[in-house]
């Protein structure tokens, strides 16, 4: 029988030992594929180094026509090397409303945001990441995660600056402890993009927490005199935007720890800054597995060419990534909306790993929604798709009660020796469930 071979994007998926030109300085996008035979495909040899990718469908990613018309009207003049330097992207953040006012039609709310003192978290959105928002829809779900509203000076009731209790459980400055083997070391407080939603907005972008060396030995210091600890993970703040020497010295010290088992990593830089993910960080955090990422996305808009492009270099170095996604409300809290999210995290090789519950920090009421909302969508994608695809629901407990898991009840209730169950579709099925151990059967 013959075999059908799909054609291949290049500017998708690079496997890691494929040589790229040093110099390649255009951002990926849709060029035209490499057609491959199936005959053309060879079997990998042992000893063979050379990988060989077996050719997958395009990836269908948004439009990236709106992107170009910004770059034209706002960046003229700005060469694809500069575009697609992380460095430049951070120092050209959008960072003030007149900036703001100029690149996007503001609603009422947001206009009167931007005004006098503000909200409590800083504005910052990379030029990329604007790239991506609506100039005309302030309902728009990226718009609405980054533009700040009047609705981030609402305090309701149960929310708080510090909902979780990180401040009462850090026994030094920027390391949280919760957990019996795990801690939580915060690098800084600065992301190249300020969500609005920021569990941590009563310290990020402040810059009260910065990667000072004497801070990190004290929050170190304290990891090697706990021999419980055996995980760390390392967020903030957004720790890919420290340089590629300062992460790798911290990432040494943590690997130089014989009771600490693997190192985390927490960031967004791949959907806010994919730019970020160069191949001299890569060539360096493949040095220190186990190493794990932690990534957020958080609705399919964000999964552009480039940031494929960003999670495929990750993943080919042995990384694995998992997706932490706020559940939002009006912005991905349907099933249509998450389903299409993880299906796209999964062809990125991102393992969609938690989807939380928005933390009650003040001012974010209007981004939360009910439980029953979560448990809802995870209802939608139960059995519906991969059991790969769906995340673990979480409730982050407010005062530092942890993580708590959330499911639908598939369990209807027992009826003698049998346990009523009820599957995706709500059909109902009997397993046996006496105990074997004392029926002497």
């Amino acid at each position: 029988m013959r075999q059908e071979v799909s054609s291949f994007n290049p500017s998708v998926f690079v496997p890691a030992s494929a040589p790229v030109a040093d110099a390649e300085d255009e951002p990926p996008g849709p060029r035209s594929s490499l057609a491959f035979s199936a005959t053309a495909v060879p079997c990998p040899r042992p000893g063979n180094d050379a990988t060989t990718i077996v050719p997958f469908p395009r990836h269908r990613v948004g439009s990236t026509s709106g992107r170009s018309q910004f770059r034209r009207r706002f960046f003229p003049g700005v060469s694809n090397k500069l575009w697609n330097d992380w460095h430049w992207q951070v120092s050209h953040r959008i960072r003030n409303g007149t900036q703001v006012r100029a690149m996007l039609q503001l609603s009422g709310e947001e206009d009167l945001a931007l005004e006098g003192a503000g909200p409590k978290l800083p504005l910052g959105i990379t030029p990329y990441y604007m790239s991506l928002i609506s100039p005309d829809d302030s309902h728009q779900p990226l718009r609405r995660t980054v533009v700040p509203t009047l609705q981030e000076m609402v305090k309701t009731p149960g929310e708080a600056d510090d909902p979780l209790g990180e401040e009462s459980q850090s026994p030094v400055p920027g390391l949280v402890h919760r957990y019996p083997d795990r801690v939580l070391l915060l690098l800084s407080d600065f992301c190249s993009t300020f969500c609005r939603y920021c569990t941590r907005s009563r310290v990020v972008g402040h810059g009260v927490l910065r990667p000072r060396r004497s801070r990190l030995e004290r929050a170190l210091a304290y990891i090697r005199a706990t021999p419980t600890v055996r995980d760390v993970l390392l967020s903030g703040g957004d720790p890919l935007m420290l340089s590629d020497d300062r992460l790798a010295w911290i990432l040494l010290q943590l690997r130089q720890i014989p009771h600490v088992e693997m190192v985390r990593i927490g960031t967004k830089a791949p959907a806010v800054l994919p730019q970020r993910i160069t191949r001299q960080l890569v060539r360096m955090l493949r040095r220190y597995h186990p190493l794990w990422m932690s990534l957020h996305f958080i609705h399919p808009d964000e999964c552009t060419v480039e940031a494929y492009r960003a999670c495929a270099q990750l993943a080919d170095a042995g990384i694995p990534l998992g997706s932490q996604t706020v559940l939002l409300k009006g912005i991905n809290d349907d099933v249509e909306t998450m389903t299409d999210l993880v299906h796209h995290l999964l062809k990125m090789r991102v393992r969609p790993y938690y989807l939380y519950q928005c933390d009650p920090i003040t001012g974010s009421s209007h981004f939360r929604t009910s439980v029953e909302k979560g448990l809802e969508i995870i209802r939608g994608l139960r059995g519906f798709t991969s059991g790969y695809a769906v995340p673990t629901y979480v409730v982050d407990a407010p005062g530092g009660g942890g993580k708590i898991p959330l499911m639908p009840n598939y369990v209807v209730g027992q009826q003698g020796d049998e346990l009523v169950l009820k599957n995706y579709e709500n059909s109902l099925y009997r397993y046996p469930n006496r105990d074997c151990s004392i029926s002497g059967l």
